[in-house]
Parts: structure tokens; C-alpha cells; sequence
């Protein structure tokens, strides 16, 4: 059967993707920091048919990633679809950033997506086949100053995404971007903000690995 790694797996989008891949025969690899939250979430999954295996590890270590996508790769024979979707953390409006706070910013969201895709990426190369899905939020297209330290990691991120696309086309992987700008049911959201299910994201998702003709997609309420 074929694998999906979902690095950032959470209760929200992350259960959601795992969801509409496992129904469509893919076996799951959950990859967080919380290793209790991914045993309810592989249980979770499970009582959909799903199977589902969790590995802990926080994207901001490298060795641990990297460790946690080889033993998936291990369990599942080979990973034919990263998901990466971490989100930002504690981030500031643009007349506040500093070195500082945009520093972990950077290593979650850019760092960790290029650990993890260098983690996966020579296999797929070497079979000629592959897929890579990274997901931002829409701040890293259009730029809000509300998101001022969150949107330069994100558009950082983009900007390779896009460059891997186009570079790793004629070798048979695809690769896209997910560009979210709603707020996603489940998470806390401002009073009156419109918000959208995850699963309805996650079909995107799907989407964009069934059709491979889309470098990005813009999702908004």
C-alpha cells in the first residue's frame, strides 16, 4: 500500500488529510512532538479503517526527524507522500520582528520542511515517482502586516516550494503548496471570522496529488 508522512500532525487539518488519504488506501505516519496525542490520534483513525502509526519528534530537531521519517519509511516500505503543515509559532506583527523572533519561526516552518523533504526526497528521485504537499498560511502570498514574522517564513518556504516544482517536474515528483487564509474549525478564531471545516481543506489536498498540474492553491472561506 502506498504512505503518506504527515510531519505536524494535529487533531485539526493534519487528522483530516490522514483521513481522506487513508480512505483512498494509503497507510498514515503521524509525525508530532506529543507522543499521547498521536496514540489517540492513530485511535482515531483506526475506527475509520484507517491504519495509522504515530512517531514522535519535534521538527526543530533534525536528527529526530529525520529519524522518525526513516523508521516510518521503515514500517511502511517507503514514504510516497510528505505532508508537511507545521504551523507558525508565537509570531508578531511586522513593526515587531526582530532577529530574534523570527529565528524560530524559520526553524519550524522553512528548517523543518527542508530536513524533512531532504529526508524523503532522494527515494522518490531514485523511483522516478513521489509527491510533496507543504502547506503555509495565505500570508506567505499576500502579505499581512499582522502576520509580519510568521509571513517571512512563510514566503521563504513558498519560494522553495515553487523553485522544487519547477526543478523536480522531469523527475517525477510533484510537488505543491497550500496557501490557507481562513481560520480552520477547531482552533480558536476572532468573533465573527468565517471559518471552514478541515476536512473540506483536506480535500485540496487530494485534489492537488490526483490532478499534479497546480504548483500552489489559495484556500479561503
Amino acid at each position: 500500500m502506498p504512505a503518506i508522512a504527515i510531519v505536524g500532525s494535529g487533531a485539526g487539518l493534519g487528522l483530516s488529510i490522514a483521513k481522506v488519504f487513508g480512505r483512498h488506501g494509503f497507510d498514515v505516519a503521524l509525525i508530532a512532538r506529543n507522543e499521547e496525542k498521536l496514540g489517540g490520534f492513530t485511535a482515531r483513525l483506526a475506527t475509520d479503517g484507517v491504519k495509522a502509526v504515530g512517531f514522535p519528534a519535534d521538527v526543530t530537531d533534525p536528527q529526530a526527524l529525520v529519524g522518525a521519517l526513516n523508521r516510518a519509511a521503515d514500517q511502511f516500505g517507503g514514504i510516497d507522500v510528505l505532508e508537511f503543515s507545521v504551523p507558525p509559532v508565537d509570531f508578531v506583527e511586522a513593526l515587531d520582528v526582530t532577529v530574534a523572533n523570527v529565528r524560530p519561526q524559520m526553524e519550524c516552518v522553512c528548517y523543518g520542511a527542508i530536513t524533512a523533504t531532504q529526508a524523503v526526497l532522494p527515494a522518490m528521485v531514485a523511483a522516478g515517482t513521489g509527491t510533496l504537499l507543504f502547506t503555509t498560511g495565505a500570508s506567505s502570498v499576500v502579505p499581512r502586516a499582522a502576520f509580519g514574522s510568521a509571513g517571512i517564513a512563510g514566503a521563504a518556504l513558498r519560494n522553495w516550494v515553487l523553485n522544487l516544482h519547477e526543478a523536480l517536474g522531469e523527475k517525477g515528483v510533484y510537488v505543491g503548496h497550500v496557501a490557507i487564509g481562513a481560520w480552520i474549525e477547531g482552533t480558536p478564531a476572532p468573533a465573527g471570522v468565517v471559518t471552514m471545516h478541515p476536512d473540506d481543506i483536506a480535500a485540496v489536498y487530494w485534489n492537488l496529488y490526483t490532478t499534479r498540474d497546480q504548483a500552489e492553491r489559495l484556500v479561503t472561506a
